[in-house]
């Protein structure tokens, strides 16, 4: 009789597949052994444990034994357990490719009848065939020649990309994660511009597609579970993958430069990022720079802030596999197989614990940069490359450094920038784990000075200490980069694409950095350095004073009060707004309760993280926005139709209102919390005064559920992100309590530019004289301070330059992110309220969003 050996990344689902295939023997015994997940509870495969049950099998067998594996991984273990087993039993193990519940009911059916070891794993690999001629299925969709789309027994569906950036790291991973979760072949090809197909699990290949915003994608999937794969990865799709726009607004595009150079084809005169600067004589621009130019390459600020320090060209010392060759039938090709799967595991530790300090210092956004790092090492068309080369011969550092090669070049090739910005992400992974490879240090101390490289890994950039790196110059790079994100969110004055000149700039060398101008000096003379660390200085005692009254009222030089708030979004940012002195939370994203999970969060447990805010914040003033989610920023759990422009579509108050069930919870929890500490409550996206009266009755009706009187310090408001909400400020005025201008959403109404679009993101200024019109037009609804509050809750109400203005034109609260409060908050102290107002009045008369800050530096001076 053949044994069967079960592989699957789950205990439970394994045992439960055993149990289903043992109810079709009617009392035969067919020797199953299971080899799933690492314990009861945590999901993965060991190929130990795969050798262990594969022994106890055969020896329970005398025909042989058939190994099932559900997914991905399991693949790869199954085959490192075969090549740890002795050369006899190897003989008698053959791998099946078949589903794994359907092809194992069938296999112990066969087993029990005395089917050969061939018989039995033929058997399970047709498994399928009834049920697929029962269900039929759609007809297979034509491709651009009219051939069918689809293979016999595939099914075939095509979705339009939504995402802002196209099918880019984050909902790639998210894809590819989901993809292998089905016991079937999923693959995909871009039908926009006519790819081929490629494997949906493989978070490497789904890059190669360059699937761009409106691109068609089109999915077949073939197997045990390929209906339901189809159905569940369609949906995905169609929602945008659940992607949540990045809490980084893009600064405008960089002009269209060359991509760098491979490392291996560098020109003599640069030096890319893995290897130090060149000993030779430094090129005729580096010479020019040297002299105490400006670098003439225009480079471009992508993180604000002055630093001046010596230069530190980087130096990571990237181990080069060449040399690691095997030959042809060595036996330790098992041992290098090991070498590379623990690699891989400590690739994996260094990258969770990157993340965890991201997550710590920059915020859980910027961190999940990092997940899509830690899907490509689960990866397995990485995996299998690597694999197959150790197969031919090839040492665990030669095989794995050729498959991530190739995955680099696909993405390096593409057109599209964003996309091929992509590809450093996968040079990255593959260096860490090349790294651990050589047995080089997981951790790097950070450097001194100024940083200057070519480009740098998010890691890199992630790892980086804002008390000892000065400034960062990068030659290439570009301002949606990973690393560039992060270099914004740690408070690093860098530049980017400054050019291959910079590369040159000897170690020590003093350099300046102007991260708002765009500027970098290398080694300027003794009276522009005076300036330069003057004006530094200047900076630094400024954010020093900033921080020592940072718990201090804000009030202007004529006594006006100013409240400055903090935006949040988790108890950590709390505890941060707490830390830097915020008067209130000016904004509560509530909908970090709501996104990733499978369910809505019910009233108990939005009360309780309310209270866990509240309680951070020590008892402060909290606004508490009802959920913004739809559109842009789908629930899994809460699907809604794809829609042409999400932006204008059902999203905030208008998704809330056409969901009760849900602002009905969430209001029972805010009325509950605002018991026991003051609250703000906040509708966002409302642009109808029949929106507002509507949330209004909810939230009385909530009240009487709660079974008390309404809460003292319960306080209404709406969003202002609407143009014509503005415009209509006076109808709305009599019903709420205070106004909160959302600059972000309303700058890129009014001027028709979405800010998360590069190609238009330098039209959307909130400096433009429409948006400071606007905000006017709700300062002047308001009463001037007679009637409703007016805050500013968007980017803008950070920056300092435009604080005076805004007071002018009547804002008396200012909502930032933590990290921002003690500067506006000495903002606000400088200004003198009555020359502000006459400042707004010649900003609404200015022609352009340029004028606008001409007139706002000359009057901060």
């Amino acid at each position: 009789m053949v044994g069967i050996v079960v592989v699957s990344h789950s205990r439970a689902l394994a045992d439960a597949a055993v149990a289903l295939a043992s109810e079709m023997l009617h009392g035969q015994r067919v020797p199953i052994e299971v080899a799933a997940g690492l314990d009861e509870t945590t999901f993965g495969t060991d190929a130990t444990a795969i050798v262990t049950a594969i022994t106890e099998a055969d020896a329970a067998a005398d025909g042989g034994v058939v190994v099932l594996m559900d997914l991905g991984s399991a693949v790869l273990s199954a085959e490192l357990a075969l090549e740890l087993l002795d050369d006899e039993v190897r003989e008698r193990v053959l791998l099946c490719p078949a589903s794994l519940v359907e092809g194992l009911v069938v296999a112990a059916v066969s087993a029990a009848g005395g089917a050969s070891r061939a018989e039995v794993a033929a058997e399970a690999d047709g498994a399928l065939a009834g049920k697929l001629a029962q269900l039929g299925g759609p007809a297979p969709a034509p491709d651009e020649t009219g051939s069918p789309g689809g293979r016999p027994g595939e099914l075939v569906a095509s979705f339009t990309v939504v995402n802002p950036h196209g099918l880019h790291a984050r909902p790639a991973a998210v894809l590819a994660a989901r993809a292998r979760e089905f016991d079937a072949q999923v693959e995909l090809r871009n039908r926009t511009t006519g790819t081929g197909w490629v494997p949906a699990a493989s978070l490497s290949k789904l890059g190669t597609l360059g699937a761009l915003p409106g691109h068609q994608l089109e999915i077949r999937a073939k197997g045990g579970q390929a209906e339901q794969a189809l159905d569940e990865l369609l949906a995905l799709g169609l929602r945008g993958f659940d992607e949540s726009p990045s809490s980084v607004r893009p600064a405008p595009p960089a002009p269209a430069r060359p991509a760098p150079p491979a490392p291996d084809t560098a020109p003599s005169d640069t030096a890319p990022s893995d290897t130090a600067p060149s000993d030779t004589a430094p090129s005729a621009a580096a010479r020019s720079a040297a002299a105490g130019r400006e670098v003439t390459t225009a480079p471009i600020a992508a993180s604000p802030g002055l630093g001046i320090g010596p230069a530190y060209p980087l130096r990571t010392d990237a181990p080069v596999p060449v040399d690691e060759a095997i030959l042809e039938g060595d036996p330790d090709r098992a041992a290098e197989w090991r070498r590379l799967t623990d690699a891989v595991d400590n690739a994996r530790e260094d990258i969770r614990r990157v993340r965890s300090r991201a997550a710590e210092q920059v915020g859980e956004a910027e961190a999940s940069i990092f997940d899509a790092h830690l899907a490509m090492l689960d990866d397995p068309e990485l995996l299998g490359g690597a694999h197959t080369r150790i197969d031919g011969g090839a040492a665990a550092a030669t095989a794995w450094a050729a498959s991530i090669a190739e995955a680099h070049d696909a993405l390096a090739a593409l057109e599209d920038e964003y996309l091929r910005a992509r590809a450093a992400d996968v040079r990255a992974v593959g260096d860490q784990v090349l790294r651990a490879l050589a047995g080089g240090p997981a951790e790097v101390a950070s450097p001194e000075g100024v940083l200057v490289a070519a480009d740098l890994t998010p890691a890199q950039a992630a790892e980086l200490d804002a008390a000892r790196v000065d400034a960062v110059v990068l030659a290439y790079g570009s301002l949606t980069a990973h690393a560039t994100i992060l270099l914004r969110a740690l408070g690093i004055p860098a530049v980017v694409a400054a050019g291959p000149a910079v590369l040159a700039i000897p170690e020590g060398t003093l350099v300046a950095v102007d991260g708002i101008r765009g500027e970098v000096l290398v080694d300027p003379d003794t009276e522009v350095q005076r300036a330069l660390r003057e004006r530094a200085e200047a900076l630094a005692d400024q954010d020093r004073e900033a921080r020592a009254l940072t718990n201090q009222p804000a009030t202007t030089l004529n006594g006006v009060p100013v409240s400055v708030a903090a935006n949040i979004g988790s108890v950590a940012d709390a505890l941060a707004a707490a830390e830097r002195g915020a008067d209130l939370a000016g904004l509560v994203r509530t909908e970090f309760l709501f996104l990733g999970r499978d369910r809505a969060p019910d009233a108990a447990e939005q009360e309780h993280s309310y209270r866990e805010i509240a309680a951070a914040l020590h008892g402060r003033r909290i606004t508490l926005r009802t959920l913004d989610v739809g559109g842009d920023k789908p629930l899994s759990y809460l699907p809604t139709p794809a829609e042409a422009n999400p932006f204008l579509g059902l999203r905030g108050i208008r998704l809330a209102l056409a969901r009760p069930e849900l602002l009905a919870e969430q209001l029972l929890a805010v009325v509950r919390v605002a018991h026991d500490t003051p609250v703000d409550l906040m509708f966002p996206m409302v642009s109808t005064l029949d929106e507002l009266l509507a949330a209004r009755q909810m939230l009385a009706e909530a009240i009487e559920t709660a079974g008390e009187a309404e809460p003292p310090e319960l306080r209404v408001g709406i969003m202002v992100e609407v143009p014509a909400t503005a415009l209509k400020a006076a109808v709305f005025a009599p019903h709420v309590d205070f106004f909160s201008i959302g600059t972000n959403d309303l700058t890129q109404y009014t001027l028709a530019a979405e800010r998360g679009n590069d190609n238009v993101a330098a039209l959307g200024d909130p400096l433009d004289p429409g948006v400071l019109r606007l905000i006017d037009a709700v300062c002047r609804a308001a009463g001037g301070g007679a009637g409703p509050l007016v805050a500013v809750c968007g980017e803008l109400a950070a920056d300092e330059l435009a604080v005076p203005l805004l007071l002018g034109l009547g804002v008396r609260e200012l909502s930032v992110n933590p990290r921002a409060v003690p500067g506006v908050k000495q903002a606000v102290r400088a200004v003198d309220l009555p020359k502000a107002v006459e400042l707004a009045a010649r900003t609404l008369r200015a022609e352009s969003a340029t004028a606008v800050r001409t007139l706002l530096t000359e009057f901060t001076g």
